[in-house]
């Protein structure tokens, strides 16, 4: 199948990191499905690049685990799991749990602020129906609440587990039904994080994300079936 994504040569970074980028974003929004095969010579045609990037970029997806190095096959792309998305769900209810109770502590008015005005944004978002934009509308609501911790290492570990995180995100906003809930939730996080109510935030930020598990998991025993 031809791949239907282009690379951004307009990026600032060194090619190897451009078509990583590239390859890495194609699979987090499926451009790339699960399963489908990774050709470097087809890739590096498509890219307008050389095999050596496509080479070195497919071993960087690998470490990530979006990639699959199949024994007399080559790279594919590694299948949404039931056991690899809760094992990046868990990690992300913990650090999210840490987040707001933080953010209870450390928030500033003009970031409640910022806050309500990214949850309207979101609210507004949901009606254009592009999932990329309303993904990356519901990743600076929890941006937010990430830097209202004033936690510098709490925002590494959640930056460095956005991408994961990102590729489960988006299949859980692919279900519409699920919109009037997250805007509750939303709206729900942001006043408990204004009142300072640690345990009201906590349960609230658990069940945004419990959701999601539950979300997922029913489209991938679906896809499974």
């Amino acid at each position: 199948m031809e791949p239907n994504f282009k690379v951004n040569m307009n990026e600032y970074l060194p090619l190897r990191d451009v078509v990583f980028n590239t390859l890495r974003q194609a699979i987090l929004r499926g451009e790339l499905k699960p399963g489908e095969r990774l050709m470097e010579i087809q890739l590096a045609n498509k890219l307008g690049v050389s095999r050596t990037p496509i080479r070195e970029a497919i071993r960087k997806l690998e470490l990530e685990g979006l990639v699959l190095m199949i024994p007399r096959k080559g790279a594919e792309v590694a299948e949404i799991t039931e056991k690899n998305m809760r094992d990046v769900l868990e990690v992300r209810k913990a650090l999210e749990e840490l987040a707001v109770q933080l953010a209870c502590e450390k928030i500033t008015d003009e970031e409640i602020e910022e806050m309500k005005k990214a949850a309207e944004e979101f609210k507004m978002i949901l009606k254009s129906k592009d999932i990329t934009e309303i993904a990356e509308a519901d990743v600076r609501f929890h941006d937010i609440i990430y830097m209202a911790t004033d936690n510098q290492k709490l925002i590494l570990l959640l930056n460095n587990l956005r991408e994961q995180m990102y590729r489960y995100r988006v299949e859980y906003l692919k279900r519409e039904e699920a919109y009037p809930q997250l805007i509750a939730e939303h709206a729900a996080i942001i006043e408990y994080i204004s009142k300072g109510e640690k345990k009201a935030a906590t349960d609230v930020m658990c069940k945004h994300i419990d959701n999601q598990v539950t979300t997922v998991i029913d489209v991938i025993r679906t896809k499974q079936n």
